[in-house]
């Protein structure tokens, strides 16, 4: 067994990733593209890595939210093309070109501005149009003829996408989803009368892919979460998801100390908690600075020798203290789990979420850098 030396940190699978994106690609058809995103890090589980993995695996897109987070892919030898999703400023477009990112545009100006800077490079560009559909967020609320006008005068840039973004796709409980496609088509469909015909129209992340909203497939998706092992638990009468998805990270941490405390003692900052026996306790080598959220103090979990221990007291910027009381034989040096399974025993991002009243999304962002990753 690979021995880590490090206080913290996350064990990535290679494996998992690569069944997490086949189990998508199986689900969706070779007729639909999978445009797999890798923003944030690549939600933590680090953004080469996995796109290498799924390079390996035959994924031809990926989708960042940022120019520099494309930069750090093509600077580590990706090839495929990469989607930036989230940012355009005029600042960046030299990178657009030198790097060969495609953008999405979110406003007509954008689009005027791009094919301005493409003409005095004296190149083309593609770039990918994105409508507001009710998210109330990035997106065009232009409407089709101004749309078909700005594309068909922009002699240096070819639309090759149009998309969209939804704010409820895992709601059964309201029609928002169902709006959110109508509204779409009405601009897709009158886009297509006018002459207008991108070569990708997407619209499904996770969610809508998960649950089988064929509708909102179209040619190319752009799954997230599932790539990592999380589908967003559905409301309402959701049906069966299509996907079979397992976590591909978990995150550990090492035994600084441990020691026996009185009845009565006081742990941690602020006195939190008081030990209402005698106990056993153990320091860990991980705190809030690492990503462990502050809000687990006094009330979240970890897994020690195949048991769910809990935190006691405050959560500290690099430490944290656990109940080892049924544990005994555990010494310093020894690794606990704070994501991730031992023997029947295991939690998860969403677990852990809840516990901390935040989403899956931001435990698994929140994974500071100094937590290690290592891809096993």
């Amino acid at each position: 067994m690979q021995v880590v030396p490090f206080r913290t940190w996350a064990e990535v699978s290679r494996e998992r990733i690569a069944a997490n994106f086949h189990s998508v690609r199986n689900a969706v058809g070779p007729a639909v593209e999978v445009a797999a995103v890798v923003k944030a890090d690549a939600y933590g589980h680090g953004s080469v890595e996995v796109s290498r993995v799924l390079a390996a695996q035959g994924a031809k897109w990926f989708a960042v939210s940022c120019v520099d987070e494309g930069v750090t892919l093509r600077e580590a030898g990706i090839d495929a093309r990469i989607l930036v999703m989230a940012d355009y400023f005029a600042y960046s477009r030299a990178a657009l070109v030198e790097y060969r990112l495609t953008p999405v545009l979110h406003t007509l100006g954008d689009l005027r501005d791009l094919d301005a800077f493409a003409r005095s490079r004296n190149t083309s560009l593609p770039f990918h149009l994105k409508i507001d559909t009710g998210m109330g967020r990035l997106g065009t609320l232009s409407g089709a003829a101004e749309i078909a006008c700005a594309i068909k005068d922009a002699s240096h840039l070819k639309f090759e996408g149009l998309m969209t973004h939804f704010a409820s796709s895992a709601d059964y409980t309201r029609p928002q989803t169902e709006n959110q496609m109508a509204a779409f088509a009405k601009v897709s469909d009158s886009l297509c009368a006018l002459g207008v015909s991108p070569t990708y129209v997407h619209m499904a992340s996770t969610n809508p892919i998960a649950f089988g909203r064929r509708e909102a497939w179209h040619n190319m998706v752009r799954p997230g979460h599932a790539l990592y092992g999380y589908l967003s638990p559905a409301r309402g009468a959701a049906p069966h998801p299509v996907l079979q998805v397992s976590p591909a990270l978990q995150w550990k941490a090492r035994i600084l100390a441990t020691k026996d405390v009185p009845a009565g003692s006081l742990i941690g900052y602020g006195g939190i908690y008081c030990a209402s026996r005698p106990m056993r306790i153990a320091v860990l080598g991980v705190g809030y600075a690492d990503g462990l959220s502050h809000r687990l103090s006094n009330r979240g979990h970890v897994i020690a020798a195949g048991r769910l221990v809990p935190i006691l007291g405050a959560i500290s910027m690099d430490v944290t203290t656990i109940d080892i009381t049924n544990c005994p034989s555990l010494q310093a040096g020894d690794a606990v789990t704070l994501l991730g399974s031992e023997g029947t025993v295991s939690i998860n991002a969403q677990q852990m979420a809840r516990m901390a009243g935040t989403i899956s999304y931001d435990v698994l962002c929140g994974i500071r850098t100094r937590v290690k990753r290592v891809y096993v």
